[in-house]
């Protein structure tokens, strides 16, 4: 069987998506489900056959997720009514939207080591406590206290780090 020339071929978008919390982990085919439920539920049957959502591949807390080309609009609206998967709670935030999945991956890369520094491994004041970069994403950075007892998870800015 011959392959469709582009011109018969259907036009797909892929959105780069961002679970949050930091370090919360999903199975694909339960946050299949719930983005499936969250464009039925919000938009109706008719308009979720349109849309066609998928779950295409996941990189630690990004997720690309396949859609219709024109319907990224509507897709973004409904993944953001999405507050549990899997029995978590998670906020999903569109990055980007790309024609192309090795786009969005560049783009993870891009995102993972800003400047060729991963700052996930330094250690960091705040409060006069020492704690541990657990995550950076632009100016949001995800802090864990370092010790036995007590530890805490902070959600940070660049601007609320002090010098070690």
């Amino acid at each position: 069987m011959s392959t469709r020339p582009p011109t018969l071929r259907m036009k797909r978008r892929y959105l780069l998506i961002l679970i949050e919390p930091a370090g919360i982990i999903i199975d694909q085919k339960g946050l299949y489900y719930a983005v499936s439920e969250a464009a039925t539920s919000l938009w109706g049957d008719a308009v979720a056959a349109i849309i066609i959502p998928a779950v295409v591949a996941s990189d630690g807390q990004y997720v690309i997720i396949r859609c219709q080309r024109g319907t990224e609009q509507d897709l973004s609206v409904a993944l953001s009514t999405i507050t549990t998967c899997c029995d978590t709670h998670i906020t999903l935030r569109m990055i980007a939207a790309s024609g192309t999945i090795d786009t969005l991956r560049e783009k993870i890369r891009r995102i993972k080591k800003p400047g060729g520094e991963s700052l996930s491994l330094r250690d960091c004041m705040f409060d006069k406590k020492l704690f541990k970069i657990d995550q950076c994403v632009g100016q949001k950075i995800d802090v864990i206290e370092k010790g036995f007892k007590n530890t805490n998870r902070l959600f940070l800015t660049t601007e609320d780090l002090e010098e070690l």
